[in-house]
């Protein structure tokens, strides 16, 4: 199994932080943190540990498969988030995708 991408998390908590229009100081202080840490996390000079990934995705307001959606790389993990977005919908609405999935295949 290959390692995470340290790199790219971090990026996409930065991505995520610049659209909201929030600081790294507002990060870290609501995450009970350091702007250095966040900093470092960001650019990939730490690994960040699942406690502090966490709590920077509450202050985003993201869940942690937001941010980790490129390291998944099992079919399965698409059957779920599939299963999920699907849990949400109408009987009319499955019904249609259910037709749409018939189609495609």
């Amino acid at each position: 199994m290959q390692g995470l991408d340290f790199r790219r998390i971090g990026e996409n908590i930065r991505t995520r932080r610049i659209q909201q229009g929030l600081t790294q100081e507002y990060i870290a202080t609501q995450a009970g943190g350091n702007v250095p840490h966040i900093s470092n996390i960001e650019n990939d000079r730490v690994k960040v540990s699942l406690t502090v990934l966490v709590a920077i995705c509450n202050v985003l307001g993201v869940t942690v498969d937001h941010i980790l959606e490129r390291e998944y790389t099992a079919k399965d993990a698409m059957d779920q988030e599939i299963l999920k977005e699907l849990s949400s919908c109408t009987p009319e609405v499955k019904e249609k995708v259910l037709r749409i999935i018939q189609i495609l295949r």
